[in-house]
């Protein structure tokens, strides 16, 4: 029951997003730390997004009963009902949005919210089933956390937020695409029209190329701000090349299934290195 209750929320995602979030709230405050501010932000963003993740098993419940990779969730496999979850998704959702609003400020409690929107709503409700912008436009809330951590310090969106916001956003749909199109029989099956579904591999593949490449501005944009110092720049830049580059060896190869598992790995271990070493390499007060 326990391990289930934990795996509605896909604690992987949640690791990540918490990364984004800690990193967000680093560059905002310059290493001049409020404790309970930061643990309060931490917690907040961490329920919401739970909530947002409980929230699309119960709605993908029967889709997920049509995919090998999540057939055996809890509730395709019937261990938990989907009444007990969908209030489990409620209940994470208020604690969320509860702690942001009344113990960091409103800002972060409303991006909380429209992450929430986002991610169940326009993503998983309507486009994830209808239409292969799906990817592009759920990446929205999933640019959320860092922009939380952020606005957690100023109180305000400003450059630094659109900076983070963009970092998470362009990440984000050729990340997804390389899963996507390793599964892509499961997700035709399921009947789920992403990319690689409706438009093909070779379109899947071309469509990466703008998000990845954009990346660049927006690590040369964190340096040129004085959010960050030159080895986050170097750094950056690097895993972006050696990202982009994989993907253009993608329009070579015969093997896609082994292509596509290696440029998802490039891009789980790009986000993680960028944003530990983007709070390391924080500008100091």
């Amino acid at each position: 029951m326990l391990k289930d209750l934990v795996a509605l929320t896909k604690p992987r995602i949640i690791r990540l997003n918490a990364i984004a979030a800690f990193g967000g709230y680093w560059v905002a405050s310059k290493w001049n730390i409020d404790g309970w501010t930061f643990l309060w932000m931490l917690l907040g963003s961490a329920l919401t997004m739970a909530s947002a993740c409980v929230f699309n098993n119960f709605l993908d419940r029967d889709f997920d009963k049509k995919m090998a990779r999540t057939r055996d969730r809890a509730l395709p496999q019937g261990r938990m009902q989907p009444q007990s979850v969908l209030i489990y998704a409620i209940i994470l959702g208020i604690a969320g949005l509860a702690v942001l609003f009344g113990l960091v400020n409103a800002l972060t409690g409303w991006l909380g919210l429209l992450g929430i929107f986002v991610y169940v709503v326009i993503y998983t409700m309507w486009l994830k089933r209808n239409s292969t912008w799906s990817t592009s436009v759920g990446g929205i809330s999933g640019a959320m956390p860092p922009v939380i951590g952020y606005c957690a310090v100023t109180g305000e969106i400003d450059a630094g937020a659109w900076i983070l916001f963009a970092l998470l956003f362009l990440w984000q749909p050729a990340h997804f695409w390389s899963l996507a199109i390793r599964r892509v029989e499961e997700y035709r099956a399921a009947g789920f029209p992403l990319l690689p579904v409706v438009k093909g591999i070779l379109r899947t593949k071309k469509q990466m190329l703008p998000y990845i490449l954009l990346l660049l501005p927006a690590s040369v944009l964190m340096y040129t701000y004085g959010y960050v110092g030159i080895y986050f720049l170097i750094l950056s830049l690097a895993l972006a090349l050696i990202w982009l580059v994989h993907t253009l060896l993608g329009f070579r190869t015969k093997d896609d299934d082994r292509w596509a598992k290696v440029n998802f790995i490039i891009s789980i271990n790009y986000l993680m290195i960028v944003f530990v070493v983007m709070i390391l390499d924080t500008t100091h007060i």
